[in-house]
């Protein structure tokens, strides 16, 4: 039985809701989108529950869902995630965060928790702050893509059970609080970092220039999503397969690595709107030469489901249908394509939401169901029906025969 190749393509935050104002239709529904259709219509479609139905997905629970890992199980936090995308090496009792560059006033109220989406000069704000030493405790700080960057404390005693510190909202930042006794020293740690973070930035020659602009300074960093290092088993030890992925978000590059995907550097994968789509078309095609399954993840439409902006993720889908277009005209008829999404950002919402995705899953031999267009009803009608994330790998390695027998 010849085991085929796949191609996985996960459009981050795609799903949506029917809005009134565009005749009661998706963004999906609205796009042009050739590409995609023909997935769905060469193929099997259904819908998938990321984690589970009403459970609403963060994008890194999904894609180890979506990678075939129990999230309620291998999950301590964003943090080592993040780290581990950032190319930072975590050692056992390091304690990670996630983190963004925001911008406070006097009093400490966020006024902008993504200091106007900066762009540049993070590299430099990062360096400022890393090395520091808050007793004990050494601050490894780097920098992420746009106004994400990621922390991690490393020194005795640490524990990663502390609270946020970002409000998540225009409000006063929070204090970190010790969630067990073992964290104590964490928060208050974590504490003082924040504090100084603001001390050295708001003096910082970038800040001095965005204010000099008329752009929010990015003078303090608000770290969320406290973890240790865990763990798992990677895709080769556990399914047999060599796999890599292209993404250009450092927590998505970051679930790559921990799962064992050679993940490359693509320049001009930026992680925004202003990816390079043809990039990474011609990244995963070279990939796929060498490997057994290549992933491809594009963030774009979770920022414009995040902004509220419906044409502009017709557009960003748009975009999107021609990379796809573009890899299928030199992918093998061979290759079992796999389309989906991490989870629903609806416009309406401005946030993940609930609602399942759709999943459409094409190649030469696959089984073709009756639907044609790729959108969350079609695909709904599909032969796959509903499913959960973890269900996803299993099937899709099944349908690439590379499971292996059970039983006789």
């Amino acid at each position: 039985m010849k085991h085929r190749k796949i191609l996985m393509v996960v459009c981050d935050g795609v799903s949506d809701r029917p809005v009134k104002e565009h005749d009661g239709k998706t963004p999906l529904q609205v796009a042009r989108k050739p590409a995609m259709d023909a997935v769905a219509r060469n193929g099997v479609s259904g819908t998938m529950d990321v984690i589970a139905p009403g459970v609403v997905p963060g994008s890194d629970t999904a894609h180890l869902a979506l990678f075939g890992y129990d999230p309620y199980r291998v999950y301590t936090g964003r943090g080592p995630i993040e780290a581990a995308g950032a190319g930072i090496a975590l050692h056992k009792g390091d304690v990670a965060f996630r983190c963004n560059f925001a911008h406070v006033n006097d009093s400490m109220k966020v006024l902008d928790r993504r200091a106007g989406r900066i762009r540049s000069g993070t590299a430099a704000l990062a360096q400022a702050l890393t090395g520091m030493m808050l007793g004990d405790v050494e601050v490894i700080f780097k920098e992420g893509s746009e106004h994400r960057a990621v922390l991690v404390l490393r020194g005795p005693g640490l524990d990663h059970r502390v609270s946020e510190v970002d409000p998540h909202s225009e409000s006063a930042v929070l204090e970190a609080r010790a969630l067990s006794s073992e964290a104590e020293k964490t928060a208050r740690v974590l504490n003082e970092f924040v504090r100084r973070s603001n001390e050295v930035l708001s003096a910082h020659q970038v800040n001095t220039e965005r204010a000099a602009e008329g752009l929010p300074s990015a003078n303090i960093v608000l770290p969320r999503g406290a973890g240790s290092v865990s763990e798992l088993t990677t895709l080769s030890e556990r399914d047999g397969i060599r796999c890599a992925g292209v993404a250009g978000v450092t927590l998505v590059k970051g679930l790559c690595r921990l799962v064992g995907m050679e993940t490359p550097d693509v320049r001009g994968a930026t992680g925004g709107l202003d990816t390079d789509y043809g990039a990474k078309a011609e990244a995963a095609l070279r990939l796929l030469d060498r490997n057994d399954l290549v992933f491809v993840n594009v963030k774009a439409p979770d920022i414009a489901g995040h902004d509220g902006d419906f044409r502009l993720k017709v557009q960003v889908i748009e975009n999107i249908d021609a990379m796809l277009g573009t890899m299928l005209k030199d992918v093998h008829e061979e290759v079992l394509v796999v389309l989906t999404a991490d989870h629903s950002t609806p416009v309406s919402v401005r946030d993940h939401s609930a609602d399942p995705v759709p999943v459409s899953i094409s190649g030469s031999d696959s089984r073709v169901d009756e639907v044609r267009l790729y959108d969350e009803m079609s695909a709904a009608s599909g032969a796959l029906g509903r499913m959960r994330g973890m269900d996803l790998m299993p099937i899709v390695l099944g349908m690439a025969n590379r499971s292996s027998k059970f039983g006789a």
